[in-house]
Formats: C-alpha cells, sequence, structure tokens
C-alpha cells in the first residue's frame, strides 16, 4: 500500500502515527507530496480528485480517503483495536472533536499563509481559534479519564491535533487554562510513534 502524504499535515500525521503503533510500515509506502488548497499536487489528485491528503492506495479496492477512513481500514487490516467495540462511540465522538480541532487550526494556518496580507480576516481566524479553544477546554473538562485508558486512535488524534497548534501557533498558549491536557500531551507526545513523526 502507499500513503500519499505530506508531514505537516496533522491529518496525515493521525495516519504515519497509526501505521508506527500497529506495526504496518512494512506494508505501507509514505510518498511524500508538496500540495495546498490553491496548488494540488498531481498525485493528490490521481489519488483523491478532491486533492486533499492523506490518501491510501491499496493494492486491491478503490484508494481510501479521509484521515478516519483510512485508519479505522488500517486498524482493522492490522487488528491492532484502536478502535474498540466497547467504547467505540466514545471514542469516534472524541476522534470528530480533534479532526475538529485540527480542521480550525489549519484553516488559521491557510488564511495566514495562502491569503494576501490585505485580504486577511484577523475576525474569521479568531472565530477559528474560538472553536480550536472551545474544544480544547472541553477535552480538558469532559475527556481526561478517557485519554488516561487504553490507547485509542481518539487518544492519537487529540495528541496530533494539539501537537499541530504547537507547531503553527504556538503564541497562543493553550496550557495556561488546561493544565490536566498539558501534562496527559507532553507525555505522549514523548512515545516513540509520536517522535518518529515530529513536526
Amino acid at each position: 500500500m502507499k500513503l500519499i502524504m505530506s508531514p505537516t499535515s496533522p491529518f496525515v500525521r493521525k495516519v504515519r502515527v497509526l501505521l508506527r503503533e500497529a506495526d504496518l510500515l512494512d506494508a505501507v509506502q509514505e510518498i511524500e507530496v508538496s500540495t495546498t488548497p490553491l496548488a494540488s499536487d498531481a498525485a493528490a489528485i490521481a489519488a483523491n480528485p478532491l486533492g486533499k491528503i492523506p490518501s491510501l492506495i491499496r493494492g486491491e479496492g478503490p484508494t481510501l480517503f479521509d484521515s478516519r477512513v483510512i485508519t479505522r481500514y488500517l486498524d482493522d487490516h492490522a487488528g491492532a483495536g484502536l478502535y474498540p467495540q466497547s467504547r467505540i462511540w466514545e471514542v469516534l465522538t472524541l476522534e470528530a472533536l480533534a479532526d475538529g480541532l485540527m480542521e480550525a487550526a489549519v484553516a488559521m494556518t491557510y488564511e495566514a499563509r495562502l491569503r494576501p496580507a490585505e485580504k486577511q480576516s484577523d475576525e474569521w481566524v479568531e472565530a477559528q481559534w474560538s472553536k480550536a479553544n472551545r474544544a480544547i477546554s472541553v477535552i480538558n473538562d469532559r475527556w481526561m479519564s478517557h485519554l488516561a485508558g487504553p490507547l485509542d486512535m481518539a487518544q492519537i488524534g487529540v495528541a496530533c491535533a494539539l501537537s499541530y497548534i504547537d507547531f503553527r501557533h504556538g503564541d497562543r498558549g493553550w496550557r495556561t487554562a488546561n493544565a490536566a491536557l498539558a501534562t496527559w500531551h507532553a507525555a505522549f507526545e514523548a512515545r516513540d510513534s509520536m517522535e518518529a513523526t515530529k513536526l
């Protein structure tokens, strides 16, 4: 299998962390591309008509895309148990919250990097940060017991989202009002899979 990816994407990083946690590195080749919403890479378009990453090209069957589809498929393929049936709805909900956090943070990045300065909207950026900040607060206030449990895909998603905020928006200081989550994140970032995919 081939993973069409860019290492700076938090959505890609979720998949790359799973590959390492599930011992799938020998089964999936990582193909790095350089792509943006304004200039999609040809390989990204060939794999996904939307030109978005990640995409997983399989030997048999159609290419898979959207990180949550890919991670579900790879988890099933490896039998890694990162989507445990006993708490599947909690895992899926927290993973969706982590993905929304990523979407808001990526949108902030695109506004600053892809739009001319005179067309950038500070109000729009702050609205995106409000979404991200609310998500972080909710995770800190309501989801710490889940994050303390056995490894699952929601935990990987949350860690990748927070690391992306550190990477692109480190001045936002999300740790200040979220001490429990900050402590958890520091420990999770020390995992070998996170170190190997560090931004």
